[in-house]
């Protein structure tokens, strides 16, 4: 457990970045701290380490005040992310997440060994290890991040914007990982990001900081959205709470509905139709995975993947992020969709079925409840 004391931050030109900040990182959990800029989030991180230097107040980690630590010791404790990963790029892909367990006297074929393990455990191929951070992605850079923080097995983990210099389709690559990784190894996490809804994915709990480093408010994030404290949090949170909220409400028992289905790359012929003269068709692979849907009109000879009209989101039961299978993931399967049908699968990614946005929307109103 992390907890902030009063914790006072006032730099040598009397800028107050952080002032009398007490709040609590409980052990095992992902603390995020969100706030506008200027609102000290990434110097009350720096602090946890002693990379910056309260002016008053104590940060006691399992009640143990950090100013009285080796702050080389300290770090070494801790696993560090950094936007854009912060690898050193004189070092390989190996050598950069072998770093502090060499420094800790891990033997070197140890050292080595674990950190393959580790590549892999983040999704990357062992491959990459031999390669220079200049030589990889922005995503591939972020995962060699989190892997060289893990390498050590540091009880607490603090990452500061950790994906933010990556495309949304990596970033939320990124946070599923992440969430998985979370659920096996159970860290102590503080993570700070300017983004309220990356914050409504990731954290357990959720720290919201006004300019000048005072706490408006911490709580979990359904809690958060329900109760704003004042108007500076309602504002931050924004206008569309409402439909925010809906991630933290599991969708009851809805009606699904069973789909006619091609597989790619199947002959069209009279038997390829949609049910009921309905335009839309989807479209599955051989494992029973949607892949998207098509106009039965519009196709060749056969399904192929230029005909098929993507775009929609998939309503996933079962998956690692929280918001899978809740009424916010149900709604936008539906709106999301060409065929304005959602599409439900399970955690193989199977096609379960499909739920429409009216069955949803009647939910919402009877409070959850099946219609």
């Amino acid at each position: 457990m992390i907890c902030f004391n009063d914790v006072v931050k006032v730099y040598d030109n009397g800028t107050r970045a952080v002032d009398g900040l007490s709040l609590t990182a409980p052990t095992g959990q992902i603390t995020v701290l969100v706030g506008p800029s200027g609102c000290g989030k990434t110097t009350s991180l720096r602090m946890i380490n002693r990379m910056v230097r309260p002016t008053s107040g104590s940060i006691q980690i399992d009640g143990e005040d950090v100013s009285t630590l080796d702050p080389t010791d300290l770090r070494r404790r801790m696993g560090y992310v950094i936007q854009s990963g912060g690898l050193f790029p004189h070092r390989t892909v190996l050598d950069n997440i072998t770093t502090v367990p060499r420094l800790l006297g891990t033997g070197r074929r140890q050292a080595r060994g674990d950190a393959l393990e580790l590549l892999e455990r983040v999704g990357l191929d062992a491959s990459l290890a031999r390669r220079y951070p200049r030589q990889l992605s922005g995503g591939q850079q972020q995962r060699v991040g989190v892997a060289r923080a893990l390498a050590a097995d540091p009880p607490v983990m603090l990452m500061d914007e950790p994906f933010s210099a990556v495309d949304p389709q990596v970033r939320e690559q990124l946070q599923d990982e992440f969430l998985h990784l979370q659920a096996d190894l159970g860290k102590t996490i503080v993570l700070v990001t300017h983004d309220i809804d990356e914050a409504i994915r990731l954290g357990d709990q959720i720290a919201v900081l006004r300019v000048g480093g005072t706490l408006a408010q911490q709580d979990s994030p359904d809690r958060l959205l329900a109760g704003p404290s004042d108007d500076f949090v309602a504002a931050f949170l924004g206008h569309d709470r409402g439909y925010r909220g809906l991630a933290f409400a599991p969708a009851p028992d809805l009606p699904t509905h069973q789909e006619s289905t091609v597989t790619l790359g199947a002959p069209h012929d009279g038997a390829v139709t949609a049910a009921g003269g309905d335009p839309w068709l989807l479209v599955v692979d051989d494992a029973a995975s949607p892949l998207g849907w098509i106009r039965p009109s519009e196709t060749g000879a056969r399904v192929g993947r230029n005909d098929l009209h993507l775009g929609g989101t998939l309503a996933e039961l079962g998956g690692p992020a929280p918001g899978s299978g809740s009424l916010r993931a149900m709604l936008d399967a539906a709106l999301s969709s060409p065929s304005r049908r959602g599409v439900v699968v399970d955690r193989d990614h199977r096609l379960l079925g499909t739920v429409r946005a009216a069955d949803v929307l009647a939910a919402i109103e009877t409070g959850g409840q099946r219609p």
